[in-house]
């Protein structure tokens, strides 16, 4: 009997394939150290730039409030205040153009103030002096004036006619237009009311007595000497009077100048038309030209104390 080979025993299977060997505990803990120590330290240089950028941001604050607070009101106002007087001086030059008349003139040879002096007082200079007017040109119209000052105290009337007052009036300020007109015959100074606004209120309320009394024969003539004054000017009589822009210019009722010559000539030439000009002097005007004090209607506001330190400054 042949025996039977016994079978080899079979190797056991093969396990899972073998892992990677893991690292050591200590080299993972010195991993996470130096990770931690990496973000310690990039937080703490955001942190140092963040207090740069707050530290260069409270300095550029403190440099801005103390450049320009209190100066950015005063240069919009003279911005706005140069536009506005440049439109409008535009559209008086437009109109001023179109009347220009380019016949030459003949020149007329006025004689010397010394000559007619010493031959005597001749018929127009005699004529001259009877037009104008007396310290009591408003003595007839007193009640009326006082009765419009009056009411120019009340309650506004927003929805008054253009060349209506439509602002209330101070009793301070009417006392000063009651003065100027029954005392001062329509020909003085007043004190400033304290600001160019103000003293627009009281022009305007002027402007509508004037008005009242003579009609279209009435021209004003604002003299101030900066185009921002002007400008200032402009936007107080539209505001108190109800005007539009068209209401000024050389053929409107109000006309805006900077220089008195220029003022002078103009009314000189309403004069002579028989109209009647109405001049109105900036507070700001340190000098009163001595051809302007010939008119009849001029008022001019003396400024109080303080006034035009903060104005002079910005010029």
């Amino acid at each position: 009997m042949t025996d039977t080979p016994t079978p080899e025993p079979m190797a056991a299977p093969a396990g899972p394939e073998a892992q990677p060997a893991q690292p050591p505990a200590a080299d993972a803990g010195a991993w996470q150290e130096l990770a931690l120590r990496e973000l310690s330290e990039r937080r703490a240089a955001l942190e140092r730039e963040i207090g740069e950028l707050e530290t260069r941001r409270e300095a550029i604050r403190a440099e801005i409030a103390g450049s320009f607070a209190g100066q950015a009101d005063s240069v919009a106002r003279r911005l706005k205040g140069f536009q506005d007087y440049l439109v409008g001086a535009l559209q008086d030059l437009a109109v001023a153009a179109e009347q220009i008349d380019l016949v030459p003139q003949p020149l007329l040879v006025q004689p010397s103030p010394l000559d007619a002096a010493a031959a005597g007082p001749t018929p127009a200079a005699e004529a001259g002096a009877a037009a104008l007017p007396a310290a009591n040109l408003f003595a007839a119209d007193a009640e009326l004036i006082r009765e419009r000052l009056q009411s120019f105290q009340g309650q506004p009337d927003f929805y008054a006619d253009p060349w209506k007052l439509r602002r209330s009036l101070e009793a301070s300020a009417a006392t000063s237009l009651e003065n100027w007109f029954l005392e001062q015959g329509g020909r003085g100074a007043q004190p400033s009311s304290g600001s160019r606004n103000r003293n627009g209120l009281v022009a305007a309320a002027a402007i509508a007595i004037l008005g009242e009394l003579y009609g279209e024969q009435v021209q004003t003539l604002v003299l101030a000497g900066q185009p921002e004054r002007l400008g200032e000017w402009r936007r107080s009589l539209q505001d108190c009077l109800g005007l539009g822009r068209e209401d000024f210019g050389p053929s409107s009722g109000i006309v805006l100048f900077e220089r008195a010559d220029a003022l002078v000539e103009r009314a000189d030439r309403l004069e002579e038309r028989g109209e009647l000009p109405f001049i109105v002097i900036d507070a700001a005007e340190q000098v009163v030209d001595v051809a302007i004090l010939q008119f009849p209607l001029w008022l001019a506001f003396a400024p109080i104390p303080g006034e035009l330190m903060g104005e002079e400054e910005l010029y």
